[in-house]
């Protein structure tokens, strides 16, 4: 049997919390940032074939063009 100690108390011991487990994007986010990302290249080809139509030149008129075909909402 051990020897009690009275310099050794229960509140001296260290305790170490549990290490909390890195939360990882369930399945569903990780579905719908796919298909986000998709749209976003997508959009991105769109706005690059456009501008070689015109010339590749970024004016005040091809960026509301874009705006008004990729920003706006379809009616």
């Amino acid at each position: 049997m051990a020897a009690y100690n009275p310099s050794v108390t229960p509140r001296d011991l260290a305790y170490a919390a549990p290490a909390k487990a890195k939360r990882h994007p369930g399945l569903l986010s990780r579905i719908l940032a796919a298909m986000q990302a998709a749209r976003m290249r997508q959009a991105e080809r769109e706005i690059a074939r456009y501008l070689a139509s015109t010339g590749d030149k970024f004016t005040d008129e091809s960026e509301r063009e874009i705006e008004r075909r990729f920003l706006s909402n379809p009616r």
